[in-house]
């Protein structure tokens, strides 16, 4: 009965008194297949069976209510089975809307359910003119929302589980292989036929090809943001799997400020009522479920030309982890000159879309060959498409 329990939450094999050491990334050799991920041997894999049952008690005895009320004049729309939905979190991100709303209906999403945490912008307003958003509110702010955290397991809760959910910040958009060719049901199909219940992506911080006080974005010409900051570290990451998951830290803002900051996130998942977002959105419960290979990509936009507004204004808004202490040591950093440049000889690449990132090693190959032959047939543009190419992708040279 006992082996039988271990086989059944994966935790047959050998014994193995540690977590498997850390690693770089991106790797050629199949860093992202998963096979150095995943924690070694029973004894390993009982204790991260433990310890999220641990997080997952205490997380239910803690959990407070919190209050979300729909933006006036909406009413709640259930979900059908065919829809796909996104959870999103906004505070003043009216210059992301456009792009973000274009680039997941094109992978595929049918529902955006936002939370607004009290934006001052035109956020609200663009929101609230599109048919497929459902709009939140709530009296409390983001850091007594357990970071947010209440908020999605809230929407989750409401919406249903037993479903596949993105979830993401506004600044984080997610490829993956072929994606402006195959829809994200297809990568869902694939993750289930797999046996994986979560999409393991790597936030990867994106910045101009000069200094940053010379590139703004402000979303208002319909291009996308890796169309401004088109340049990202194709080497300098490490991946330490743990009992929860994977930590992954390293790009330009470890290189240039020194923060540590953690970058793997599980933005899309399949929402069950054992599931919860844990201590942290980079650690959901069950961890058992966290260590699969790596199969997308977040391509995440905080290097503008406003990045020293914006770092003020976390700062003082305090809303972020620590009392945002990695945003107070950045604007330290950012008085005391010119906005740096990222760009450095020997790490930097130019984006050019979700192919090169396979061959770079930063996520596996999904779909064979054939597949997206097909895919591609079925979905060429017309010759009224835009000259920018099927993946909007354009800008000069890091």
């Amino acid at each position: 009965m006992l082996r039988h329990h271990f086989q059944k939450h994966g935790l047959e094999g050998s014994p193995s008194r540690g977590p498997i050491s850390g690693f770089s990334y991106p790797s050629r050799d199949g860093g992202c297949e998963g096979a150095r991920h995943r924690p070694h041997g029973w004894f390993t894999r009982l204790r991260t069976y433990c310890e999220s049952l641990k997080v997952t008690r205490r997380r239910r005895r803690e959990i407070l209510p919190v209050t979300l009320v729909p933006a006036s004049g909406y009413r709640v729309r259930p979900l059908q089975p065919q829809d796909v939905p996104l959870v999103v979190l906004t505070h003043n991100d009216a210059r992301f809307i456009p792009s973000l709303l274009r680039h997941y209906r094109r992978l595929g999403v049918t529902r955006f359910i936002c939370v607004d945490d009290q934006s001052e912008d035109a956020t609200r307003d663009l929101l609230f003119k599109e048919r497929d958003v459902d709009v939140w509110l709530s009296p409390v702010r983001f850091r007594h929302a357990a970071r947010g955290k209440l908020w999605r397991e809230a929407l989750f809760a409401l919406y249903g589980s037993d479903r596949w959910y993105l979830n993401i910040d506004s600044d984080e958009y997610l490829i993956y292989d072929d994606c402006f060719n195959r829809p994200i049901t297809d990568l869902i199909g694939e993750l289930e036929r797999r046996g994986e219940n979560r999409l393991a992506a790597p936030m990867i911080d994106l910045y101009p090809p000069g200094p940053i006080d010379e590139f703004a974005f402000d979303g208002t010409d319909g291009g996308m943001p890796w169309e401004i900051a088109n340049c990202f570290d194709r080497t300098g990451y490490h991946i330490t799997p743990t009992l929860r998951h994977l930590s992954m830290t390293g790009g330009p803002r470890r290189r240039v400020f020194g923060e540590a900051i953690e970058l793997m996130k599980y933005p899309l998942l399949k929402w069950d009522q054992s599931c919860s977002l844990g201590v942290s959105i980079h650690q959901p419960t069950p961890y058992q479920r966290n260590f699969p290979p790596i199969s997308g990509v977040l391509l995440h936009f905080k290097l503008f030309s406003d990045l020293r507004s914006r770092s003020l204004a976390a700062v003082k808004d305090k809303q972020y982890f620590d009392g945002a202490a990695a945003y107070e040591r950045m604007l330290a950093m950012l008085e005391k000159g010119a906005g740096p440049d990222f760009n450095e000889p020997v790490t930097s690449a130019s984006f050019e879309g979700p192919e090169q990132m396979i061959e770079y090693g930063f996520m596996r190959r999904m779909f064979g060959a054939a597949d997206r032959l097909q895919c591609a047939e079925e979905r060429r543009p017309t010759k009224s498409a835009t000259a920018t190419g099927s993946d909007g992708i354009s800008g000069p040279a890091c």
